[in-house]
């Protein structure tokens, strides 16, 4: 049976869905793609998965695809990070029958992905992402989709994205925002590039950015003309978006914690649910907050969440009649509403209104200030410094500048040292490399086999059987 393509693709398999759960990092998993299915999410993606790790480890494969079988949870794509196309089909071939299309993600803007050279980091090689969705394009029984971010330019986002459908994609999420905006330099995603590449391509289009509650989903389809709205940030701080509902952050945190029970995860993605969906709460009652970051169990995690249900609910019975909700919010800090992440101060023209993070934190005396990590770090050890003047001086390397070994022979990091002792069969005690030894020992070995065994002494043994010496030595 051929597959699907394009519109017929959306409307058949992925039964035109148009209310969208992102693919998040360790919080798209199994357990929460039910919770967003009940509440109104009629499509899911998987966790972005790394395909070549995917296709070599196969206890990776299990432990975020093979599991246990789930017919709830379709339809499903399941998406990859990859930069070779080889290794990407390999990886989609392996995931395809567990699945209704594989996207490759193509908007990743972290400082992961530039280092792994992957997501938003590719957008410029588009002679390299044709032949990734070629390939795959021809290979796979189920379609090929694409997540991207935009460019600042509306022209060039609407030719990348005509590039990508001309190379097979059959389907294209376009997150308004390009590969800088990301944290504090956020800012407001473009609905207008979205729309510029909706009009210009004849595959179905997904937004992302810019969807808090329901109201949002239906304005970016009236709005752009997409076929349906993707939610990522505004789904984890309320699941129950797409069904236009706010209910008490606690009926959604008791659900998902049953569903866990059912399809277990690791506690790490638990807890960094909870933090969410608890935000506005936990700035309240700061104890609960610490608690919950300690805590090693499920049964732990489900204590605190029945001890904030409990703090939150005398909140209710002591709140007055007529009163608003404090710090600007919406709605009472109990109540499952979004996250406004803040940006950056009005007023910057530089990088079209975006500054680098570390401009911001020193506009903020962010010197003085321990961001959330470090302030963790030091609960943990209250001697730790962050000073940097304090911190021991390290040689460094005279090739990529990390710190060099105190008695490496090449002034070398020990990775550095490895490839150059590697290469000139040479040694370094100091980092524990015998490449010159191990080399000599090894030609002296060959030598000696290849040497003809001495002559020896008439009558010493019988034809073509043991040395006299061996055979007395066997008896």
């Amino acid at each position: 049976m051929p597959k699907l393509q394009g519109f017929e693709f959306w409307s058949r398999t992925l039964g035109g869905a148009r209310h969208v759960v992102a693919p998040m990092v360790d919080q798209s998993e199994l357990a929460w793609r039910l919770l967003s299915r009940r509440h109104g999410a009629q499509l899911c993606y998987t966790p972005m998965l790394h395909a070549q790790v995917f296709v070599r480890d196969a206890n990776y494969r299990k432990e975020n695809l093979y599991c246990e079988v789930c017919p709830e949870d379709r339809p499903l794509i399941v998406q990859f990070c990859a930069n070779d196309p080889e290794v990407f089909v390999q990886a989609a071939l392996l995931a395809q029958d567990y699945c209704d299309a594989i996207d490759l993600n193509l908007g990743c803007p972290q400082m992961i992905a530039k280092r792994g050279h992957y997501g938003a980091f590719l957008q410029e090689e588009w002679d390299l992402l044709q032949r990734m969705i070629l390939l795959a394009h021809e290979k796979l029984s189920v379609p090929v989709t694409c997540k991207i971010r935009v460019f600042p330019e509306i022209d060039k986002t609407v030719k990348y994205a005509q590039m990508l459908e001309k190379a097979g994609c059959q389907l294209l999420t376009v997150h308004g925002r390009t590969k800088e905006q990301k944290g504090p330099l956020s800012g407001t995603a473009s609905w207008e590039h979205i729309k510029a590449v909706r009009k210009a391509v004849a595959i179905p289009v997904f937004a992302n950015g810019n969807i808090q509650c329901l109201r949002d989903v239906e304005r970016c389809i009236q709005d752009t003309g997409v076929q349906g709205v993707m939610s990522a940030e505004g789904n984890l701080h309320n699941p129950a978006l797409f069904e236009g509902r706010s209910p008490a952050v606690w009926e959604l945190a008791e659900e998902y914690l049953d569903i866990v029970r059912q399809h277990p995860c690791p506690l790490s993605y638990v807890r960094a649910h909870l933090f969410k969906l608890w935000h506005h709460a936990l700035q309240v009652h700061q104890q609960l907050r610490e608690e919950l970051a300690k805590v090693k169990t499920l049964e732990g995690v489900a204590a605190v969440n029945q001890e904030l249900k409990l703090r939150c609910q005398e909140d209710i019975s002591r709140q007055k009649e007529g009163e608003e909700p404090s710090g600007g919010l919406p709605f009472f800090h109990w109540i499952c509403q979004p996250y406004l992440r803040p940006g950056p101060r009005e007023g910057s023209k530089e990088n079209g209104g975006a500054r680098s993070k570390r401009a911001l934190e020193e506009e903020e005396g962010g010197t003085d200030v321990l961001s959330k990590n470090k302030q963790k770090k030091q609960l943990r050890n209250p001697h730790k410094t962050f000073d940097a003047s304090l911190k021991p001086k390290y040689a460094k390397c005279d090739q990529c500048g990390n710190p060099k070994g105190n008695r490496c022979v090449f002034n070398l990091c020990r990775g550095c040292c490895k490839k150059r002792a590697f290469r000139e069969a040479a040694d370094c005690p100091g980092h524990g490399l015998l490449f010159k030894t191990k080399l000599e020992k090894s030609l002296a070995w060959k030598g000696a086999q290849s040497r003809p065994q001495e002559s020896q002494p008439a009558g010493s043994g019988e034809p073509g059987g043991l040395p006299e010496v061996v055979g007395s030595a066997l008896a």
